[in-house]
């Protein structure tokens, strides 16, 4: 394990791992284009040249001068019960094809890891390879929205409302739009500052705002015009809204298939049901969360655990609530005004023989922040279970989620 993120750490066969320098920014360009997508060169440098983020979020495995792996971690917040729980993302990872097979991505992770803990993160979010992230401590949680078919377009037209890319200025409009759609979701992770900046710059995605009498009124987030358009990131002051800008993305591209993100219970996710053709999920597609440290994480959460107690008028006062990760196990206190400190204590292979619930660590995540709950991953996951189902079916109900992340899961 690296104990400084900061520390240059050599590594097996004469490799070194350290933070990337100035110097290392065209050879990290070349090689996260060569491994990955062309834009990739040109996002690094937009996050390793914003202050909010900084050549300090970036590291390289080097052989003498010559850069053969890299990863950078962005810093995130994810949003659950009026709760903030900083996070991080690993990104833009990639390794020289001649150097494959010899961990270092393991190595990168690890310090992406031990940054992450110095900036407080308490856990880390990712869209990755399909299991490779799970060898790292990374979970399947919350699930990615479908991207459906529009099988119509809006008839009409919005008054004197013009659709056209967004400016840094719109950035604040943006928000706004963006939080007002997210308030329809349990769990969220919205767009950091240094983020809406980001994606003002880079080109795999536009952003697009909908104008009327100089007000933004929707916003949306495409892929460059091709054979097929993706709308994501949709987000409008009312139904009128909404629908103008899908009539008007249908209009920037004509001809081609668009498909949109929808985001249920939104107001465009309403105003589009009409338009757009529901299928019914064909494959499972989910956010990684990793959580570091889960006695830290549960702490954090208390107020949430204590908002779902006495909305559900369950009073437990004086007797403990029990969570066993099987290897360890979680006490939180219940006392008259709220919950207490968690009490870490060692294993417990029987919770419920103490009332407890019982939940295998690599469920813990989905359990925090995914679609099942308590109830559902019970009827799927031998090793999830409660011995009071009311108590922990309450603790932990489905919860809908949505996510704003750099990259397009799609």
């Amino acid at each position: 394990m690296i104990k400084n993120h900061s520390a240059v750490v050599p590594l097996a066969g004469g490799l070194t791992l350290r933070q990337a320098g100035p110097a290392d920014l065209d050879q990290i360009g070349a090689l996260l284009s060569e491994r990955g997508e062309p834009d990739d060169a040109i996002d690094h440098r937009l996050v390793v040249t914003d202050p909010d983020a900084g050549l300090s979020a970036c590291a390289v495995v080097v052989d003498g001068d010559r850069v053969v792996s890299t990863a950078t971690l962005l810093d995130e917040e994810v949003r659950i019960g009026g709760v903030r729980l900083p996070a991080g993302q690993v990104e833009l990872v990639a390794t020289d094809s001649e150097y494959e097979g010899r961990g270092l991505v393991r190595a990168l992770m690890h310090w992406a890891h031990e940054r992450s803990a110095a900036r407080g993160h308490l856990v880390q979010a990712m869209i990755g390879i399909p299991y490779f992230y799970r060898l790292f401590g990374y979970e399947y949680a919350i699930d990615i929205p479908q991207a459906l078919n529009v099988n119509a377009v809006p008839t009409g037209e919005a008054a004197a409302a013009t659709l056209r890319a967004a400016q840094p200025s719109d950035i604040p409009a943006m928000a706004a739009l963006q939080s007002s759609a997210q308030g329809a979701f349990d769990v969220t992770m919205p767009h950091s500052a240094a983020c809406w900046r980001w994606l003002l710059e880079h080109e795999s995605s536009n952003l697009l705002v909908l104008e009327q009498a100089g007000t933004v009124i929707a916003t949306a987030r495409t892929t460059p015009p091709g054979e097929e358009v993706l709308l994501a990131e949709a987000s409008a002051r009312d139904e009128a809204a909404a629908r103008g800008l899908l009539r008007g993305v249908a209009a920037l591209t004509p001809g081609d298939r668009i498909q949109v993100v929808h985001r249920a219970g939104t107001v465009t996710g309403n105003a589009w049901k009409e338009f757009i053709e529901h299928e019914p999920r064909r494959s499972a597609e989910q956010y990684y969360i990793r959580i570091p440290d889960v006695a830290a994480l549960l702490d954090r959460l208390r107020p949430v655990f204590w908002q779902r107690l006495t909305a559900a008028g369950i009073d437990r006062t004086g007797r403990d609530i029990v969570i066993s990760t099987f290897g360890a196990h979680h006490r939180i206190p219940v006392l008259a005004g709220g919950l207490g400190e968690v009490v870490t204590g060692g294993a417990i292979q029987s919770p419920g023989s103490v009332g407890g619930a019982g939940v295998a660590p690599d469920h813990l995540a989905a359990l925090l922040f995914g679609p099942h709950g308590m109830e559902g991953l019970t009827r799927f996951r031998p090793d999830v279970y409660a011995a009071d189902e009311e108590l922990f079916q309450v603790l932990f109900p489905p919860l809908t989620a949505d996510v704003l992340s750099y990259y397009l899961p799609y």
